[in-house]
């Protein structure tokens, strides 16, 4: 027997348009509800560093860049950061790039906890 794909690419030819238009709509119903699982493991999509980054933008773009990352746990590390940054004037730059490493940290943690999944 044929693969499905080209069994159902076959039923679609044989149909009329106005068919045709009523299995597109239910196939997008079902996508809607039944979404495929997200491919395994998601990979980062970070932006890189503007000129001029502030620490919070920093990490607004690293979640945005990490976002299968669990935020509770970057929590206590990101919060320690800015405290340096803001209460006890530790640079930009270094925080930002400790920023980086720590999502990065993280990110491998996310792959080593979902191997072989």
């Amino acid at each position: 027997m044929a693969s499905p794909e080209k069994e159902l690419l076959r039923l679609w030819r044989e149909m009329a348009p106005s068919a045709q238009a009523q299995l597109l709509e239910f196939a997008r119903f079902l996508r809607e509800r039944h979404p495929a699982p997200p491919s395994f493991p998601e990979l980062p999509e970070v932006a890189p560093s503007p000129p001029g980054e502030t620490v919070v933008a920093a990490i607004r773009r690293l979640r945005a860049g990490y976002p299968m990352l669990n935020r509770a746990r970057l929590l206590d590390e990101t919060a320690a950061l800015v405290a340096q940054h803001t209460l006890q004037g530790r640079e930009r730059s270094e925080v930002i790039a400790e920023l980086e490493a720590v999502f990065e940290r993280h990110y491998q943690a996310y792959l080593r906890e979902h191997e072989g999944s």
